[in-house]
């Protein structure tokens, strides 16, 4: 599977649950990091989708989209810890920590792996 396959459903997760956040309780807090985090996450989908159509691999893209995962992770992990909620910081960090892992993955066996152009 490729990164962008799972990073843009993740992105449009990641800016919902914000968005949610500040309808549910007014908080900006939320908003501003949903926002701030999905909207890179998408941004980053979009452009290693767009280098996978040139036949290309993105690792800018591939970096920021594990350093958001790792962030996400750690933030709503510590949450967590904090609260024993399980929504949404312990949804958001079990979800993060699986993308981080699969990120990880992706960097270690070489991104994503381009089949050879047919004539």
């Amino acid at each position: 599977m490729h990164d962008f396959c799972f990073t843009i459903p993740y992105g449009f997760a990641v800016l919902a649950g914000g968005l949610i956040g500040y309808l549910r309780r007014g908080s900006t807090a939320s908003l501003a990091g949903g926002a701030g985090v999905g909207g890179l996450l998408l941004l980053a989908g979009f452009v290693s989708l767009k280098a996978f159509e040139k036949r290309r691999n993105s690792w800018l893209a591939l970096a920021l989209e594990t350093l958001c995962a790792l962030a996400l992770t750690y933030v709503m992990g510590q949450r967590y810890l904090e609260t024993s909620k399980i929504m949404p910081a312990g949804v958001v960090a079990g979800l993060s920590a699986l993308m981080s892992a699969f990120y990880l993955f992706k960097i270690a066996t070489g991104g994503n792996h381009i089949s050879p152009k047919k004539e």
